[in-house]
């Protein structure tokens, strides 16, 4: 697998794949994310392509300087258990380290210990806070 910086030709592909990983949720408009995005600053946001150049996996990584956070981490499932995303996420770990970033956060939504541990296995640990959010611009 290659792993290199999004490009816009590659948006339709990673909406599919985001579809097909199921991590697109109604309340959430993926195109309107990409760009979102791709304007605040598109070197980490992340692609990985196989011998053909086609997307099989994704990571979408903010750094607002304080902590690191990982969104849309998505491997497609015929090519999971590969080692693909473990690959990722260390690629999008190194892009932290060398902007000076002293953690990674992640979430992982209710309901999916098996994905709960694939992370456990890559070092992650649940921390004891609440993450809660509110919604400033809707994308319907």
């Amino acid at each position: 697998m290659q792993i290199r910086t999004f490009e816009l030709k590659d948006q339709e592909a990673v909406i599919a794949l985001w579809q097909r990983c199921e991590l697109t949720r109604p309340w959430n408009d993926p195109a309107l994310d990409i760009e979102r995005k791709c304007r605040e600053d598109p070197t980490l946001f992340l692609v990985g392509t196989n011998q053909q150049q086609l997307v099989i996996a994704s990571a979408m990584v903010g750094f607002d300087g304080h902590r690191g956070w990982l969104y849309y981490l998505a491997v497609d499932p015929e090519e999971q258990r590969r080692g693909v995303g473990r690959a990722l996420i260390e690629c999008a770990e190194q892009r932290l380290i060398e902007r000076g970033c002293p953690k990674l956060m992640l979430m992982v939504r209710r309901g999916q210990p098996a994905l709960e541990n694939y992370y456990r296995a890559l070092g992650f640990e649940e921390n004891e806070v609440v993450t809660m959010g509110k919604r400033l611009i809707r994308d319907d």
